[in-house]
């Protein structure tokens, strides 16, 4: 487990940032409990790009720095321009609509998978796929265990999913049809409620907490360890999200959904560039 003091404050002055994500411009991107958007420049500058007046969960950005948020206040995700224009990008399905947008994460080939967490304790949570032609379809209700954070495979095979309910990370193959595979056990997070998930490109999994104060380094393997932990929630408060940053995506920052900015520490290993299609 690595020292808190390694940690250093990249943005202050976030409203409860829960998601984060890089943008191909090389900025950070975060959410705000108040629906604000925010665009976080390489010196720390945050700005307010827009605001939907929903809350935000987790934010993907795509190869125009487009910005998809889960927008919980308004059931919807929702896709915001460079210019801070905002628009309703799904509502999930007319059988399925949606009620608890938290993350989602593009695959090569420009689809986009959002998963809707459903309610605490009903186990009645879905992914959805959306097209890049814009499509909405319910992908998969089999880990209706609160589905939060994804991120697509290492080897591009996949869809990564944290269950936080069930207190592991799951794989679900993507099938030759492009339909959802039967989920795979990647890790087991018990004594812990895990939320978001970055992939490593040695194949480990840096996934963060929202209870306790904790962000796990799972082994290609599926062994899980504490990687970081802040007992008093100071440094490291409610890092739900987490994604790899810098030049060589050697660095690991943390969203503080409990406080106001957002923490990075050196990751030891490179991450998997993220997705970033052209619809």
């Amino acid at each position: 487990m690595i020292g808190l003091e390694r940690f250093d404050t990249v943005a202050e002055g976030l409203d409860h940032p829960e998601g984060v994500t890089i943008g191909p411009d090389g900025m950070l991107y975060a959410g705000g409990e108040a629906g604000q958007v925010y665009r976080v420049a390489a010196d720390g500058t945050v700005e307010e790009l827009a605001s939907t007046g929903g809350f935000l969960y987790g934010v993907t950005v795509d190869g125009d720095s487009y910005v998809y948020a889960c927008d919980l206040g308004n059931a919807s995700l929702v896709r915001v321009s460079r210019d801070g224009e905002v628009s309703t990008y799904s509502n999930g399905t007319p059988e399925r609509p949606m009620r608890v947008p938290n993350a989602s994460a593009f695959d090569p080939e420009g689809n986009l998978y959002v998963t809707d967490s459903g309610e605490w304790g009903a186990d009645d949570g879905v992914v959805y796929r959306i097209s890049r032609e814009g499509a909405t379809v319910v992908w998969t209700d089999a880990i209706g265990g609160f589905p939060n954070g994804c991120a697509i495979s290492f080897e591009d095979d996949a869809l990564l999913v944290v269950e936080s309910r069930a207190r592991r990370v799951v794989r679900i193959p993507f099938e030759d049809d492009g339909s959802a595979g039967a989920p795979v056990d990647v890790a087991d997070l018990s004594g812990s409620q895990p939320d978001g998930v970055a992939v490593g490109a040695d194949g480990s999994l840096f996934v963060g907490c929202y209870r306790p104060d904790r962000v796990w380094r799972v082994d290609p393997d599926g062994a899980a360890e504490v990687w970081a932990e802040d007992e008093d929630g100071v440094i490291l408060n409610q890092p739900a999200n987490v994604v790899f940053t810098g030049e060589r995506l050697d660095r690991i920052v943390v969203s503080s959904l409990g406080g106001w900015s957002l923490m990075a520490a050196d990751a030891g290993v490179h991450g998997q560039p993220l997705r970033y299609p052209t619809l």
